[in-house]
């Protein structure tokens, strides 16, 4: 295939780098119930994450998760990415969600619960 064919198959804006690492998250739903859940990241970039899921995770559904991040604030202080987004895909176990917005947080030194991934 040509460069430009692989251009023109290839949808992705951004580079994706592979990363694995454990990410938590929990779907935004305005009917009060919570679903969250944990899995591992395959690749990330700047405008999505691809994930593991044992969770069916519809397209369409806003999402919240907290990725562990390998490197530490002042090399002491662990961080986490948490990103807000919306699932694009789901197909056999791995979830990819385009990231609408983020931040970097620093971790509390307990493991952080699903449904307190918002401090």
């Amino acid at each position: 295939m040509s460069r430009t064919e692989t251009q023109k198959s290839d949808r992705r804006q951004s580079d994706r780098f592979e990363l694995e690492r454990e990410v938590r998250y929990r779907v935004l739903n305005k009917r009060g119930g919570e679903e969250a859940g944990e899995g591992n990241t395959v690749n990330i970039s700047s405008s999505g994450v691809l994930f593991t899921s044992k969770h069916m995770l519809l397209p369409g559904r806003r999402m919240e998760l907290a990725i562990s991040w390998p490197a530490q604030l002042n090399n002491t202080v662990p961080l986490k990415l948490v990103a807000r987004g919306r699932v694009v895909r789901f197909q056999e176990g791995y979830a990819a969600l385009e990231i609408l917005q983020y931040e970097f947080r620093t971790q509390s030194s307990a493991a952080p619960g699903a449904a307190r991934l918002v401090n």
